[in-house]
């Protein structure tokens, strides 16, 4: 079978078994949007191709992303580099994300995390974190969810062995997150 027909077929597989997420998505777009429109802010986070996939879930609302509106709080935990090397370098790389959910969040902010593997500590400890300072999480995970099920508030695991079908499963997720999200948010 060729590539790309092999990778259409996974990837279509891969959406179809993500509409039993269909009512924790709904729960998400009502904790996203509790936290937007009190004046809260997101904090989303995620390692190697899922920090990629925080920056952009943050772009979506702190610029938009499909209609003209104003710029909700949202930030990329990732996007730092001259904090995480620091933090790296004075207290090891599981606490990248940690110490910022410390220093920035509050209580009603709503911390976003990704990993595909559920294995990924620093997310893990940025969970543990939003916990001890009374903050809700949402968790995309992948595989079986590793030690890190359960950790978030709410998780969204999308299942399967091929981490390239996972981030396409949390991005389809996040982009209809953010559809069913900005119909119901202010404009001004």
């Amino acid at each position: 079978m060729a590539h790309l027909q092999k990778a259409i077929d996974e990837a279509v597989a891969t959406f179809r078994g993500l509409t039993v997420l269909e009512k924790p998505l709904n729960r998400a777009a009502k904790m996203v949007l509790a936290c937007l429109t009190s004046g809260h802010k997101l904090l989303i986070c995620g390692n190697g191709g899922s920090a990629s996939d925080a920056t952009h879930l943050a772009t979506e609302f702190l610029c938009r992303y499909v209609a003209d509106r104003r710029p909700y709080a949202a930030i990329s935990l990732t996007a730092n580099g001259e904090f995480m090397t620091a933090v790296c370098n004075d207290y090891g790389a599981d606490e990248i994300f940690a110490r910022q959910v410390w220093g920035l969040g509050e209580k009603g902010d709503l911390l976003i995390a990704f990993t595909t593997s559920g294995k990924s500590k620093n997310v893990l400890r940025a969970l543990e974190e939003a916990k001890r300072k009374g903050i809700e999480s949402i968790c995309f995970l992948g595989r079986d969810g590793g030690y890190t099920k359960d950790a978030a508030t709410l998780d969204f695991t999308v299942s399967g062995d091929n981490t390239a079908r996972i981030q396409e499963g949390h991005k389809l997720l996040f982009h209809v997150l953010c559809e069913m999200v900005e119909e119901k948010l202010p404009k001004v």
